[in-house]
């Protein structure tokens, strides 16, 4: 009886635990400014500023960087990831929209016409996951 009512205690926590993914940015050129991650969780949100799922931000550190998103629910994420430099909170971008400023992705590449596809940068994330980025 009271391993059937452990039980009944416990589910419901183990239903909605939390995931944290731990992020390594690897090739960071400078210990300036800070590492920012975007975290996206549909196609129609992907690289829009205003519909983040979540984000992080590290002090920068030449050659790797840390980050931690704690409190992701089990779904499907897409990573922004960029290294401001100058620490002005943004990514600079030329006249045409091209990034100033370093810029890499859970998964695809940039292209040479853009970035990639949400659906070329998303993973599923059912329990603590750790992912490598290069800048």
């Amino acid at each position: 009886m009271r391993v059937f009512l452990l039980i009944l205690l416990v589910a419901p926590l183990t239903m909605f635990s939390q995931n944290t993914i731990l992020v390594h940015v690897h090739n960071v050129q400078s210990d300036y400014g800070h590492v920012n991650v975007a975290v996206y969780n549909s196609d129609e949100t992907f690289l829009s500023f205003e519909d983040v799922y979540t984000t992080g931000t590290e002090d920068a550190n030449k050659g790797l960087v840390e980050l931690q998103i704690e409190d992701l629910p089990s779904g499907e994420y897409a990573l922004a990831v960029f290294h401001d430099e100058n620490g002005n909170g943004k990514l600079d971008t030329n006249w045409l929209g091209i990034p100033k400023e370093k810029v890499a992705f859970s998964k695809g590449k940039m292209k040479t016409f853009g970035p990639p596809k949400y659906k070329e940068c998303k993973f599923r994330v059912t329990s603590d996951y750790e992912i490598d980025i290069s800048l």
